[in-house]
Order: structure tokens, then C-alpha cells, then sequence
């Protein structure tokens, strides 16, 4: 009797502290932070549901146990813990604490990924297909006839990068328009407008930014970077008025113009003033030019605002990160100045001392929207034509982790929340 007393014991104990969860903790001790969301992904297209720590070691990922995700941590180099039952509850009973600012999100489903972007070649990279490339996140590239076609609504997430959609070519002219990429890309963009009808390439544009805003009010997760952000918002606050000059639509831009922008068409800016110079390369004062800005490489960061993580869910979700303070980065568009935001969007990342905003975050219907100024976060100062960053150099950047956040966002089951 009392060896089997001891045997059941035994037994029990075994039971109690074998490995039922892994945990891949996202804090400093996490060897690539990029991949693991990749691992999360992944885990995800298991139809397992992943638990997402808010705000416990820099944002861990928890799921059950399974001989197939172990091996999957292990392919891609990503740091992982195997933990009893016993811990994984005392996590949750830790973060369940009404005093600590921390939340269990359950993600459910793997998202489906769709990138805006054009067929022709581009002489820039775009950090998020760099980074979802780097973490083996799927996804699939849309342009202006998939849009136009209707096709958004088969996705879930889109991302918009270094676009123009004023129909002003970027704004490269002054520089670029003998280039050949410059030449092929206004070419590109005339044979769509005239395919799908449209006598001007700012009128397609105009079309395309309205199916995006449909998709997004209709419950889509966008997310823009660079010009793509304020170009966008520019669009549609011109909706019906020509704001380019003759050589980019063959007629003057309407000397009214900035009279007649509408503000309450926008998701995220407010009451800011037209570029009108079609040689200067900017589309409004929205954008704080780099070379007005007083600070270096070395000094340019931006905070991370923190939220309270029991409610308001969203932007603690977006934030998450292993460093409050990140390092700047520059772009067509760096910093969104800080007059010229919405006052029902929610500001995540700023320099208050340069009155910028650098990440913030909105809904708009039944939608959201997420916008990030600048190119690359690993490369200050990214110039036309230079090769694309090696994220194998920067598995860690905090940078890089905002925009995965977003990625896994559209998965979360987000009930009694408040943003």
C-alpha cells in the first residue's frame, strides 16, 4: 500500500511539472524577436489559439504544447520556454491581478495579409514586406486593379507603403522625372487610370483611396507608413478638387484649392496646408521636414506612450515591445505634426520636446487604422536606389516589432474592451 501511495504521488508530480505550455517570452532574452512573430503566426494556422501577455515580459506569447511547435521554435532560432500547467496558471493568475498592467489577449485565426503595391519595380524597399519576408508571414500584393476590382474585402489587413495617392508621382519630379523607374512608373499608372476609365491618374487614385476607406469601415485592419499615410489622408480631404499641377495631370492645379479641402473626409489630420510647389517634396505641412528637425541620428527617438492594458486593449497591443524608447528613422513622410492630428486618435509614439507624432492609431467604421511615419527602421536615412536592410543584422529591432504588431493585431478576440 504504501508503494503504490508513493507511485501515485510520484505519478502526480510527474504530471504537475511535465511541459504542457510553451512560452516565448519577447523580453531582452529573446534571441529574434522578429521571428517569433512568424512563430506566432504560424502557431496560429494550426487552429490553436495563441495566448498574447500584454505587458508581461515584453509582450510574450503562450500556447499549449505540441511537439510540432517546439521543433517549429527551434528551426527558426526563436527563444522559447517549456513550462508546466502549474506556471502557466501562475502567469495568468499573475497578470490577472487588478494591480498590475498586464492582460491575456487570445489570438484565434492567422490573418490574411494583403500589401499595396505596385507590379513595376521600385527603387526603394518596403519595411513590411522586408520584415514580413524575414518572419515567413504570408501575404499576397494588390495593386490598383485588384482594389478597383473589388478584391479587398478577401482580406483581412492591408498595408500601404511609400505611396502617392494625389496623383503627383511622389512628388520625384524635380529630382527623378528623366529616370527611367520615374518614366515607367507615371507610365504604369496611365494605362490603369485609362483601363479602368479615368482621364486623370488622380482621379484613379481618388477611386482607389475610396475602396480602401469602404474596406476599412466595412471592419478591415489598415495600416500605412510613410507618405502612404499623409498622401492618403490628403486624398481624401481634395476629393473632387485638382490639387496637382500641369505636369502631372496635363492642366493647373485649382489656384482655390486649399480653400476647398474638406477635413471631416479624413481618418486621421486635420486642418493642414497644401505643398502647392510641385519642386518642393512635400504634399503638406503634415509632415515635419527632416531638414528642420533639430536632432541627429545619434538623439532622434521617439516614447512609446503606455496604456492601461485591462482597458484600453488595442493600444496596448500595438505598443508592445521590449524598449519604451525607439530610436527615429526618416522617410518621404517622419513625423506627423502634432497640431495636425485628430483629437479622437489615439497618439502611441511621439517626441513631445518636437511636437511629433511618429505612431498613432484610429477607428473609422467598423475598421482601424494605423499609421507609422517613416521608410525603415533600421536605416536612418534611406536614399532611392540603396540595397535593402538585412534584417538577419536586426532580429531585435523595436522598430521593426510595431509593425508585427499590427500584423497579429486583426487576430486578437477583443471583447468588453475600451480603446
Amino acid at each position: 500500500m504504501k508503494r503504490t501511495g508513493l507511485l501515485i504521488i510520484l505519478m502526480t508530480l510527474t504530471f504537475t511539472l511535465r511541459a504542457t505550455h510553451i512560452l516565448i517570452p519577447m523580453d531582452e532574452s529573446q534571441k529574434d524577436h522578429l521571428k517569433a512573430y512568424g512563430v506566432a503566426y504560424s502557431m496560429l494556422t494550426y487552429d490553436k489559439e495563441v495566448d498574447w501577455l500584454l505587458n508581461y515580459r515584453g509582450g510574450s506569447f503562450m500556447v499549449a504544447h505540441y511537439d510540432e511547435f517546439e521543433k517549429l521554435c527551434l528551426l527558426r532560432g526563436v527563444s522559447f520556454e517549456k513550462i508546466s500547467d502549474a506556471k502557466a496558471q501562475a502567469i495568468r493568475d499573475e497578470i490577472e491581478n487588478p494591480v498590475v498592467n498586464a492582460a491575456v489577449v487570445k489570438l484565434l485565426t492567422a490573418p490574411k495579409i494583403a500589401v499595396y503595391s505596385p507590379k513595376e519595380a521600385q527603387p526603394w524597399d518596403d519595411a513590411v514586406t522586408m520584415v514580413l519576408t524575414y518572419a515567413e508571414i504570408p501575404y499576397e500584393t494588390v495593386f490598383d486593379d485588384e482594389v478597383l476590382d473589388g478584391k479587398l474585402p478577401l482580406y483581412d489587413w492591408l498595408h500601404l507603403h511609400h505611396e502617392d495617392f494625389t496623383g503627383q508621382y511622389g512628388k520625384f519630379y524635380a529630382t527623378y522625372r528623366d529616370a527611367k523607374w520615374y518614366k515607367d512608373q507615371v507610365a504604369e499608372a496611365e494605362a490603369i487610370a485609362a483601363k479602368h476609365g479615368f482621364e486623370k491618374v488622380s482621379e484613379m487614385k481618388l477611386a482607389v483611396v475610396k475602396k480602401i476607406r469602404d474596406f476599412t469601415l466595412g471592419g478591415g485592419f489598415l495600416f500605412a507608413m510613410c507618405s502612404a499615410a499623409d498622401s492618403y489622408d490628403i486624398a481624401l480631404a481634395a476629393d473632387g478638387v485638382d490639387i496637382c499641377a500641369e505636369m502631372f495631370d496635363g492642366d493647373p492645379a485649382d489656384p482655390k484649392a486649399q480653400e476647398k479641402l474638406d477635413f471631416s473626409k479624413t481618418f486621421a489630420f486635420k486642418d493642414f496646408t497644401l505643398e502647392k510647389n510641385p519642386y518642393v517634396y512635400e504634399y503638406s505641412n503634415i509632415d515635419i521636414d527632416p531638414n528642420h528637425r533639430p536632432v541627429s541620428e545619434e538623439n532622434d527617438v521617439f516614447v512609446l506612450n503606455e496604456f492601461s492594458a485591462k482597458w484600453h486593449v488595442v493600444p496596448t497591443i500595438l505598443t508592445q515591445n521590449h524598449v519604451r524608447v525607439v530610436k527615429g528613422f526618416m522617410g518621404q513622410t517622419t513625423a506627423f505634426r502634432s497640431a495636425m492630428v485628430k483629437s479622437n486618435v489615439t497618439i502611441m509614439g511621439e517626441n513631445k520636446s518636437l511636437n511629433e507624432v511618429r505612431y498613432l492609431h484610429g477607428t473609422m467604421g467598423k475598421g482601424t487604422f494605423t499609421f507609422y511615419g517613416g521608410h525603415d527602421p533600421e536605416d536612418y536615412r534611406h536614399m532611392v536606389g540603396e540595397p535593402p536592410t538585412d534584417l538577419a543584422l536586426h532580429p531585435n529591432s523595436p522598430g521593426y516589432r510595431l509593425i508585427l504588431n499590427n500584423i497579429l493585431f486583426p487576430s486578437a478576440k477583443k471583447e468588453k474592451q475600451k480603446t
